[in-house]
């Protein structure tokens, strides 16, 4: 693997959150990896090399998500892929399988359960044999959610001996919108479910990720509640649909070390501490909405017009200064089997669908390849949380503008 000719290819150079990346490897050095950028025209590669002012030693290589042969030689020349090219339900298939064949890492920002539930059991054994690692899920969703569970348990069996057996994950504050590419992948999911309905068990199914496992019944997430460990009220978050079940995912890859009945809940703070009616008002208007956006979203005219006049289109999204004017703050609290709490808070220091996403997956990236080794984290399909834990805590803390640490 090392005697590849580059570290990392970045494939979908030429959209918008492909050219975050391309520009953050730059300016950050990118670990002193040797890195190249892919896509469909070498012509537009070329602007993208042009504008950001990449060095000639970033090649320019032709591949195509509808063309496997090219896909083929593409993963050949490198130890990792980076992916930006979604939805992947769509255009992830043909790559993730020539990565897993080819013994290549990947990395992706999927937040698309029925697809990855479909890739789980296809690819794992083509990577198992290949050595491949391949990690689904490297942007705001789920690295921030997986890994602040990883912490907030590492800290736990400092602290007690033993992991806590239930973790409720909170959005505290959060500034910046979901990328278009979330919007688009919700839309694809949901109107899968919508022409096969069984397929809706699997997306309430948070074990739906763990085959061959179901765990304990699991928090009903998608309503109103006051959260007394938090002192505020909740409402349902837009992700937690995928960060519960790659949060479950970790905890059965690694052997259960949190426990066959580790229970999970993932939600938004809809007001601050002690701020009653107002943020019970949020909350269920909130629950509300969310009800009304998805029998909108699998409505096919409704479906369109997002599609032809909301959505971010290749090139577009938010501009440099709302990216780095976005920021969040995630909550992880649990309580020991003696009844003590622990909380933990993952903070961000850009928005979360851009800003920092562009970070997330590129650190994901040379974690794999530079810190993580194959005796730990040998060929098959992983999550952030289990292929490279604290190792990208540690990462992301030193290079990306996130923040672990435990509240006082």
């Amino acid at each position: 693997m090392r005697d590849r000719e580059f570290d990392l290819i970045v494939f979908g150079a030429t959209g918008f959150t492909g050219r975050l990346v391309a520009e953050y490897l730059h300016l950050s050095g990118a670990a002193g990896a040797r890195w190249a950028i892919a896509g469909r025209s070498l012509d537009k590669l070329g602007q993208v090399r042009d504008e950001l002012h990449l060095p000639p030693s970033v090649a320019l290589l032709k591949a195509d998500a509808t063309d496997a042969a090219s896909l083929q030689r593409l993963v050949a020349r490198t130890r990792c892929v980076i992916t930006t090219v979604g939805p992947y339900q769509l255009h992830g298939e043909a790559l993730a399988t020539a990565c897993a064949e080819g013994g290549t890492d990947y990395v992706d920002l999927c937040g698309e359960p029925l697809w990855m539930a479909r890739m789980i059991p296809k690819l794992t054994p083509l990577a198992e044999h290949s050595g491949a690692r391949l990690v689904f899920s490297c942007g705001f969703d789920s690295i921030p959610f997986d890994l602040g569970v990883v912490y907030l348990q590492a800290e736990a069996e400092r602290r007690f001996g033993a992991p806590l057996p239930e973790v409720r994950g909170r959005v505290a504050r959060m500034k910046g919108k979901a990328s278009g590419g979330t919007l688009a992948s919700m839309m694809e999911t949901i109107a899968a479910v919508k022409r096969e309905p069984a397929l809706s068990k699997l997306m309430a199914n948070p074990f739906a990720l763990t085959p061959g496992f179901k765990g304990p019944r699991q928090p009903a997430d998608h309503g109103a509640d006051f959260d007394d460990w938090a002192g505020a009220w909740t409402g349902p978050f837009l992700m937690a649909t995928i960060n519960t079940k790659n949060v479950h995912r970790s905890n059965a890859l690694r052997g259960h070390p949190w426990g066959t009945g580790f229970v999970y809940s993932e939600k938004l703070l809809t007001g601050k501490p002690g701020q009653g009616d107002q943020g019970r008002r949020k909350a269920f208007a909130l629950a509300r909405f969310k009800k009304v956006q998805n029998l909108a979203l699998a409505f096919g005219p409704t479906r369109f017009l997002l599609r032809r006049f909301v959505l971010t289109q290749p090139g577009d999204g938010p501009d440099k200064a709302a990216r780095e004017a976005g920021h969040y703050t995630l909550w992880f609290t649990g309580k020991s089997a003696g009844g003590e709490t622990l909380r933990a808070i993952v903070k961000g220091d850009r928005d979360p669908g851009y800003g920092s996403t562009c970070k997330l997956i590129s650190e994901a990236a040379l974690c794999l390849v530079q810190d993580v080794s194959r005796e730990g984290t040998p060929g098959g399909v992983w999550t952030p949380g289990s292929a490279m834990g604290l190792a990208l805590v540690r990462r992301l803390q030193a290079r990306a503008g996130l923040s672990f640490e435990m509240a006082a």
